[in-house]
């Protein structure tokens, strides 16, 4: 075990978004590290980052740059060692980090489903026509329109209490959260049902915390592998390996969604058009380690049965 542990004079720097979900995951990754080694909390200091997702949030994510919004900040504070670890939400996360960077640290997933979020009606079914159904996701845009075409989506950007508020002064007769982000709010009475993955497959990685560090830094990475979840990080190698064979941005709507039954990895995949005029969709399943490289035959298989200009809206 390391012996070179933080202290309250020279405390362990973990960098954060500052959303109230953010710092949630900031603090459930201080409290195991003061657990792993039976330190104080102010051997540990939380750095608040702001991102250029954070600072526009007028305009849906693909106009603006994709994923890397959420991370590009806090990634530079990480390789000039402002910070010593950064704490991410694993389905914003790009599938390549920066040079220097390692992502491979991953703490117990939490819940994997959509939260349906209504003050109207029980579940999207009950809407009516003409409805207005309020997300960012191209992902979760893309399934209503498939399932919904009755139903008119608008943009929805925002952390959970500006959404909240969207919906309190009527911008949009329902919209989406995470259920893994309200139960860390200790705010699953927010949702007005849970959607099952077989009704709305998740996106890839949903309900993952994960932990970047610099390659080059041994202390975080002892001290992080005390807190590694194993089988969460066979799931997202297989959700990963699918969602970089196929994109990996923030400009196609992809979901993904791997489960463990004994030595069985389970993957299924979906990729969709915006308009949801077309869905794809696979589940195979093959041994857990084999799990990236059904990630990226399934992505090839679905890419093949899309064709030619399957995502040429993009350009």
């Amino acid at each position: 075990m390391t012996r070179d542990l933080p202290t309250p004079t020279k405390p362990f720097k973990i960098g954060t978004r500052g959303s109230p979900l953010a710092l949630a995951q900031a603090h459930e990754t201080r409290a195991r590290l003061q657990a792993a080694f039976d330190l104080p909390e102010d051997a540990f200091e939380i750095s608040v980052i702001k991102t250029t997702g954070d600072r526009i949030i007028d305009r849906p994510l693909k106009e603006i740059g994709g994923k890397g919004l959420f991370t590009r900040e806090i990634e530079e504070a990480l390789l000039t060692g402002e910070i010593d670890i950064a704490v991410h939400s694993m389905k914003d996360m790009p599938v390549l980090q920066p040079g220097g960077l390692l992502l491979d640290t991953y703490l117990p997933r939490e819940d994997v489903r959509d939260a349906f979020v209504s003050p109207h009606a029980p579940a999207l079914a009950d809407l009516p026509a003409g409805a207005r159904v309020g997300t960012s996701s191209l992902r979760r845009r893309a399934q209503v329109l498939v399932a919904y075409p009755h139903l008119e989506v608008v943009e929805f950007r925002g952390n959970v209490q500006t959404r909240l508020k969207k919906l309190d002064d009527g911008v949009a007769a329902c919209t989406f959260l995470a259920m893994a982000g309200l139960n860390r709010l200790d705010r699953a009475d927010v949702a007005t049902a849970a959607i099952a993955p077989e009704v709305m497959l998740p996106a890839v990685a949903q309900g993952a915390i994960g932990i970047e560090r610099r390659a080059d830094d041994h202390r975080a990475a002892e001290m992080l592998s005390a807190l590694h979840d194993t089988q969460t990080g066979q799931r997202l190698a297989a959700e990963r390996a699918f969602l970089a064979a196929l994109d990996g941005s923030c400009e196609t709507p992809i979901a993904g969604l791997a489960e463990l039954s004994g030595g069985t990895l389970r993957l299924r995949g979906e990729i969709l058009r915006p308009d949801g005029s077309e869905c794809l969709s696979d589940d195979q399943s093959a041994p857990i380690e084999d799990g990236a490289d059904l990630g990226r035959a399934m992505a090839a298989k679905l890419l093949s049965q899309a064709g030619e200009g399957f995502f040429d809206w993009r350009e």
